[in-house]
């Protein structure tokens, strides 16, 4: 997550704000995060519960994502990168 300060904010809105339009950004004052500044649209997934993402831990991971995961592994560790690098 990008974090911009309080002066940054004043400063440099139009890059602060098209950052949050993209994914929440935290806005640090005396070098402590302090608020999250983040698209309406996002805000409003997250208060009606509609964000589809969660976290789990690996071993309560869905079996279809841990077959993905591990399949990714596997190209990994012979050198073949990621499904969408050219």
């Amino acid at each position: 997550m990008k974090q911009f300060t309080t002066g940054d904010l004043n400063k440099q809105v139009g890059d602060v704000t098209d950052a949050a339009a993209r994914e929440p950004v935290v806005i640090t004052r005396h070098r402590k995060p302090r608020y999250v500044l983040m698209s309406y649209e996002h805000y409003e997934r997250i208060r009606a519960g509609a964000d589809p993402r969660r976290t789990v831990k690996a071993s309560e991971m869905p079996d279809e994502h841990a077959e993905l995961f591990a399949g990714a592994l596997d190209r990994l560790s012979r050198g073949e990168g990621y499904d969408d690098e050219s």
